[in-house]
């Protein structure tokens, strides 16, 4: 069994083995010609459950083939172009280079004597990072697992820099759109269930900072602590942007930690034409960035960056045996010193690639790409009468719904729209994601590919229409 270990005996088995691999998914990505085979899990389990995991194959080809049968052949490809779902990007050539080589080496990113220059490697990106949104020299950071796990730990520093004694009286605000590790953040970090306020959003599905005011004068009049105010650049159904600016300033007026959540945002960081769009982050305490959104990165590869690089301290716990403290008077960098998590994979390298054989600019033109593809779509929608739109993009998402020419009651159209997404993904000829408005059933496209085009979402909207008007036939038959 010792053969199968990666050494200098095996490095021509390994050469060879991955090789095989590549050439498998190559082949697969360059004659897939839709982003799902439509398969069920009814169909597709058994399949996997006749797997025998105790009878290994002894042969990484007759694996591979296996994987065909159970993976590859029903994945679905967020490359294609009518993969319009979730926040799921194609990845840059680049950084799957860097994921090849960082999963052979295995560095584990928490001590020096694991990672020596992928330390320096991810310290070094966190230091581009947080120049890039203009948080200062004393601001630092670390590689995260995803926007989950940031926002975890933003709200963690917030909640020990409040130094409340009475944790149930701290309170975090967020915007009625924010995303729902807020709520789960609050929860594992003992603040209780009324933790969270909701604040809500103006028509463009952004915060109303005139509700933040007043929930944050409110709060202190009940003798609360508004512990952090929670702004999202990117929401996830929208890509609304809130207002940072002024949600800064009411910040600073009531001594309030402010984090920002751009995990679908950060991406204009990059951008060569909107990066104004996040004018005010620059006043966050903390910030979320997901570079497998908006940078084209393969998960995971997120980091949570903060102002002061002192406050990263309450992450730290000391052993003997991993980081004790004679490190820090040796000035050893150690990142689990800013870590959640131990052990962790060197996520950094495949951004440090892109950037190297890419640059910021050449991932910015990416992402204003799909930027102007939402603008292209909205237009499209907003003049299409089969679709009401739900706000004009400041990203790239659109939130739509079929309404049918014939009249009919608003939960007929949402088991319409709900009926198209299903037969949609069951026909694999394009993913499209949903989600509530009002309490209705609306369609989401999330546009991260710059492959897709205008006619693509045409061709789409045509498909959901058709699949949306063959329900509601077929139901008028019954109904008849």
């Amino acid at each position: 069994m010792r053969a199968h270990l990666l050494n200098d005996a095996t490095a021509e088995r390994y050469r060879r083995s991955v090789t095989e691999g590549v050439e498998r998914v190559a082949d697969r990505i360059a004659t897939t010609r839709k982003p799902f085979s439509g398969v069920t899990p009814d169909v597709l389990a058994p399949v996997v459950d006749a797997v025998d995991l105790d009878r290994p194959l002894g042969d990484a080809s007759a694996a591979l083939d296996e994987l065909e049968r159970v993976y590859l052949r029903d994945a679905v490809y967020f490359h294609h172009p009518r993969y319009l779902a979730h926040l799921n990007c194609p990845v840059v050539i680049p950084a799957l280079l860097g994921e090849a080589v960082l999963s052979a080496v295995n560095s584990s990113l928490d001590t020096w004597d694991q990672s020596a220059g992928g330390t320096l490697i991810e310290r070094k990106l966190i230091d581009w990072t947080t120049a890039r949104i203009g948080l200062g020299a004393g601001a630092d950071g670390v590689f995260t697992s995803g926007g989950t796990q940031s926002n975890l730990q933003a709200l963690l520093l917030a909640r020990e820099e409040a130094k409340s004694d009475e944790p149930t009286k701290l309170r975090v605000f967020a915007s009625e759109c924010s995303h729902f590790s807020v709520q789960k953040s609050a929860t594992l970090l003992g603040l209780g269930p009324d933790a969270v306020v909701s604040v809500p959003c103006d028509r463009d599905k952004r915060m109303q900072t005139v509700a933040l005011a007043a929930e944050l004068e409110r709060c202190r009049a009940e003798g609360l602590t508004p512990m952090a105010v929670v702004a999202t650049a990117g929401t996830t159904d929208f890509g609304s942007i809130d207002p940072l600016p002024e949600i800064a300033a009411l910040c600073e007026q009531y001594d309030t930690w402010l984090h920002v959540d751009a995990a679908y945002g950060c991406g204009l960081l990059a951008s060569p034409t909107r990066r104004a769009l996040l004018s005010g982050i620059e006043h966050a305490d903390s910030v979320t960035v997901d570079y497998h959104k908006s940078f084209f990165q393969p998960v995971s590869s997120s980091a949570v960056l903060v102002r002061d690089g002192a406050t990263l301290r309450h992450a730290t716990y000391h052993a003997d045996y991993l980081n004790p403290r004679r490190t820090i008077e040796e000035r050893i960098p150690n990142q689990v010193d800013k870590s959640l998590q131990t052990t962790r994979r060197f996520d950094a390298l495949k951004l440090w690639m892109t950037l190297r054989v890419m640059g910021a600019d050449g991932i910015g033109e990416l992402f204003d790409e799909v930027c102007d593809l939402a603008a292209e779509g909205w237009q499209l929608l907003a003049a299409d009468p089969r679709y009401d739109v739900v706000v004009e993009p400041s990203l790239s998402t659109l939130v739509f719904r079929y309404i049918p020419e014939r009249i009919t009651s608003p939960s007929e159209i949402d088991r319409a729209n709900l009926h198209a997404r299903k037969a949609l993904f069951a026909s694999g000829e394009a993913v499209v994601a949903g989600t509530s408005v009002g309490g209705r059933q609306y369609l989401k496209f999330t546009l991260l590919n710059p492959e897709t085009t205008v006619r693509d979402i045409a061709a789409v909207l045509d498909l959901i229409a058709g699949h949306a008007e063959q329900y509601l036939g077929e139901n008028l038959v019954h109904a008849s």
